[in-house]
């Protein structure tokens, strides 16, 4: 898949103030088969979901990052307009999820600087970590991160843990303070579903507005 990378141009366009939303996704070999299929049917229903939503159409903007042996960028930041649909991701290697969510925290403080340098104000950013299995590389200094963004308000995080086999308690050591969810067998169009509604929620509000989620909406989807 052709990677590609969008400036502050969009911005430039449209100063509507941003949610920035990181999809930190696990591609190592476990997810071969249905559960990649229909991941990337699951992100492209987000991005249709979001194209149809006016509020969240001007202010979502999304990238993927995923790990399996090695963490890479599929696609960088850009509103919805700009990102085009995935076709496919490859399952392959190990589950590197250190290097995975340092990327996208990397890419997600390059952009915050990116609209501070253009004038755009943003929403706490999101990170949304997916995995099936448990991390085969030290994860400590990616947790230590995150940690500390949420402790200081400054990232959203959802762990989702997929399948059986997915480590819960590595995931948890990334959210302090509220639990990671298993999804539900292979519901990640629900998932995808609750998440564009929840931006769309955000993005009604104003920046630095605390923004309550729609927990009820997570028995469509989660194990609970």
């Amino acid at each position: 898949m052709a990677r590609f990378n969008l400036g502050a141009d969009d911005l430039v366009e449209n100063p509507t103030p941003r949610v920035p939303v990181s999809l930190c996704l696990d591609t190592s070999t476990s997810m071969s088969g249905s559960p990649i299929e229909e991941l990337v049917r699951g992100v492209n229903l987000f991005y249709d979901a979001i194209d149809e939503d006016d509020d969240a159409h001007d202010s979502a903007e999304i990238n993927i990052v995923e790990f399996n042996s090695a963490a890479g960028l599929v696609h960088d930041f850009a509103s919805i307009e700009r990102l085009q649909r995935i076709s496919s991701l490859t399952a392959d290697g190990m589950t590197a999820m250190g290097p995975g969510v340092n990327l996208a925290l990397d890419t997600l403080e390059k952009r915050k600087a990116t609209y501070s340098g253009s004038g755009v104000l943003y929403y706490q950013p999101w990170l949304v970590l997916m995995t099936d299995g448990a991390p085969t590389d030290n994860i400590d200094h990616a947790v230590k991160r995150v940690v500390d963004l949420v402790g200081a308000k400054k990232l959203t995080v959802f762990p989702i843990g997929i399948g059986s086999h997915a480590d819960m308690a590595q995931l948890a050591r990334f959210s302090p303070h509220r639990p990671p969810l298993r999804l539900d067998g292979l519901k990640f169009k629900e998932f995808f579903e609750w998440l564009s509604k929840s931006v769309a929620r955000v993005s009604r509000s104003t920046p630095g507005d605390t923004v309550r989620l729609d927990l009820e909406g997570l028995a469509g989807w989660a194990e609970l």
